[in-house]
C-alpha cells in the first residue's frame, strides 16, 4: 500500500491499523537539537482520544506515545523519530455483524475494489484511529514551528447549524467541543443530544490560524503553500472541503473588495490593510496569517436502519454496533491543526535552499 507518506524534507509515515498491535508514525527531516519530551507529545494525543466526553467514542484508550528512536537526552538527534501508541481496548467482536456488507458512508466497498480484501474491525487503515500518528509527529512539527515564533490556533467554528459568534481563545480548552463561544458550544451541546436521541450524527466545521508565519513559504506552481494545505487537510477522514482565507465566499465578491491592499508597519515592514487571501499569495505565504478552514462531514456510523448490499451484491438493511462518536470535530481540531504544523514546517525546511545567500549562511566557512 502506498500512500501512507507525506512531506518533502520533513516527512511523516504513519502506521497500524485500529485493531492491530498499535499505530505510530516514523518523522524524517526533523532537524537536531529540538527539545522534545514525550509529555510534549501526550499533550497533543490527549485532545484528541476517546472517551473525554459524551459526545466522543467510549472506546477506553490512554493513547500513551512511546519514543523509540530519534531524541537522546531530551533532544532530538536528527535521525528518524519514531513513535507508537499501543492499542489496549479493541472490540472487534463489536463488527463482526458487518463482515459481510458495506458500512454506507465508509471506505469498505473502495477499499474491498481496490485491495481485493478488508479489515472490517473498524475500517484497518481507514480508522480514524490512524490519526494518532498524525497528531504525534503535528507536536513534533508544532514545536518547531514555535522556535521559529510561529504558533497555530484551531478550534470548532461550528456544529451541525450552529456557528460561533465571539472568540474567546481561552474559552477553547473550556468546554468538550473546544469552541471558542461558550453559549454557541451549549447550543451545540443541545443539538447533538437532539441528534443522539434520534440516532443520528452531525458534520461541523473546523478553523485554524497560524500566527507569526513567515513570508515566503511555499513555491509558485505545483507546490503552493495552500495547496500543500488542502492536500493534508483532505487527507484527514470525513474532510469534504477546504477553504483558505475568505474561500468560497470570494467567487461572489468582486477584485476591489477582495484584494488586499499592502502597506507598512510601525517598524516599516511590509504588511496588509486586510486578510482575504488568508496569508497565502500565488502559492506563497505572504507574512499574514494563515487562516483556514475545514468541512467535516457527519459520522457515518449511526444507529439507525441503513440500506446497504453484502459483498456478494444481495440488499441488505444494517444498524451499526458498537462506540463511536456522534460527531468527529471536537476530536478532529487537533488533527487539522497538526497536519498544519506537519506542512508548514516541511514548507520552511524546503524553502531554506531557495536563495544563494541562505545557503551560504549555512555552508560558508571563513
Amino acid at each position: 500500500m502506498s500512500g501512507s507518506s507525506f512531506g518533502t524534507i520533513f516527512r511523516i509515515t504513519t502506521w497500524g491499523e485500529s485493531h492491530g498491535r498499535g499505530v505510530g508514525v516514523v518523522v524524517d527531516g526533523c532537524p537536531a537539537g529540538l527539545p522534545l519530551q514525550e509529555e510534549t507529545i501526550q499533550a497533543f494525543l490527549d485532545r484528541r482520544k476517546p472517551g473525554q466526553s459524551r459526545y466522543t467514542t467510549k472506546r477506553a484508550e490512554a493513547d500513551r506515545v512511546e519514543i523509540l528512536s530519534g531524541v537522546f537526552e531530551g533532544r532530538t538527534t536528527g535521525t528518524p523519530l519514531s513513535m507508537v501508541v499501543f492499542n489496549t481496548d479493541q472490540r472487534s467482536r463489536d463488527y463482526s455483524e458487518i463482515a459481510r456488507c458495506y458500512r454506507p458512508g465508509h471506505a469498505d466497498y473502495g477499499f474491498d475494489v481496490k485491495y481485493g480484501f478488508r479489515d472490517y474491525r473498524g475500517g484497518g487503515r481507514s480508522s480514524g484511529r490512524e490519526t494518532i500518528g498524525r497528531v504525534a509527529a503535528g507536536a513534533v512539527a508544532s514545536q518547531l514551528l514555535k522556535e521559529l515564533g510561529i504558533t497555530l490556533c484551531a478550534y470548532t467554528r461550528s456544529i451541525g447549524p450552529v456557528t460561533i459568534r465571539s472568540f474567546s481563545q481561552d474559552e477553547i480548552a473550556n468546554n468538550s467541543l473546544y469552541m471558542p463561544d461558550p453559549e454557541a458550544a451549549r447550543e451545540a451541546e443541545q443539538w447533538l443530544e437532539s441528534c443522539m436521541q434520534q440516532k443520528n450524527s452531525s458534520g461541523g466545521l473546523i478553523e485554524c490560524v497560524v500566527h507569526g508565519m513567515i513570508p515566503g513559504a511555499g513555491d509558485p506552481v505545483f507546490d503552493k503553500l495552500d495547496a500543500n494545505l488542502a492536500r493534508a487537510i483532505m487527507s484527514i477522514g470525513a474532510v469534504k472541503g477546504v477553504e483558505i482565507g475568505d474561500g468560497f465566499s470570494a467567487a461572489s465578491s468582486t477584485g476591489a473588495d477582495n484584494n488586499d491592499a499592502f502597506t507598512l508597519d510601525e517598524q516599516g515592514r511590509i504588511t496588509k490593510l486586510s486578510n482575504h487571501a488568508g496569508g497565502i499569495l500565488g502559492g506563497i505565504s505572504d507574512g499574514s496569517d494563515i487562516i483556514l478552514r475545514a468541512a467535516f462531514k457527519p459520522t457515518p456510523s449511526i444507529a439507525s436502519p441503513q440500506k446497504t448490499v453484502t459483498c456478494s451484491g444481495d440488499p441488505t438493511e444494517i444498524v451499526i454496533h458498537g462506540r463511536h462518536d456522534p460527531v468527529v470535530v471536537p476530536r478532529a481540531v487537533v488533527v487539522v491543526e497538526s497536519m498544519t504544523a506537519v506542512t508548514l514546517a516541511d514548507a520552511l525546511l524546503c524553502g531554506m535552499g531557495s536563495r544563494l545567500d541562505n545557503v551560504k549562511k549555512v555552508w560558508h566557512h571563513d
